[in-house]
């Protein structure tokens, strides 16, 4: 299967975010999902936090108790070259949804628990470049549901 949306996740505010069966996007985010500290996180620059599925699974397999939505990210992405991902990179998610990438997601105390002594570092974009996850702005908002389509869309 190609590039598509494994899960959907919001919380109300922190860490870890639930997985929901379908979402809203407006230009502030997924309805529903809220941000603790909207200084560092949320508002139109930082919308959605996207990460990847490989490598969580990857973290898994190391032996971290990592899961999809442990570390905050909104959208946890199946089957895409993460390493395409970085400032600028436009993607559509599903048949509505078009985003572009305005930075990498730092880590931070809140997501230890995901990581085996809390090595917060393995998703740091200083130390593991590649293995970050992104924040989003959004072009054109819309549905999002697990199964829908991820594409990178030319520059």
């Amino acid at each position: 299967m190609s590039a598509h949306i494994f899960q959907i996740n919001i919380s109300q505010g922190g860490v870890p975010k639930q997985a929901i069966p379908a979402g809203e996007v407006t230009p502030l985010g997924l309805i529903g999902d809220h941000q603790r500290n909207r200084q560092l996180h949320g508002g139109p620059e930082r919308a959605l936090c996207l990460y990847s599925l490989a490598h969580i699974l990857a973290l898994q397999a190391a032996g971290h108790p990592i899961y999809p939505g442990a570390i905050g990210e909104n959208i946890t992405i199946a089957g895409l070259n993460w390493s395409q991902l970085q400032p600028g990179t436009r993607l559509r998610l599903g048949p509505e949804v078009t985003v572009e990438v305005t930075s990498y997601a730092a880590p931070c105390h809140n997501i230890t628990a995901a990581f085996r002594e809390g090595d917060i570092n393995l998703v740091s974009p200083k130390k593991h470049p590649g293995r970050a996850r992104v924040y989003v702005r959004i072009l054109t908002p819309g549905h999002l549901q697990p199964g829908h389509q991820v594409a990178i869309l030319p520059p």
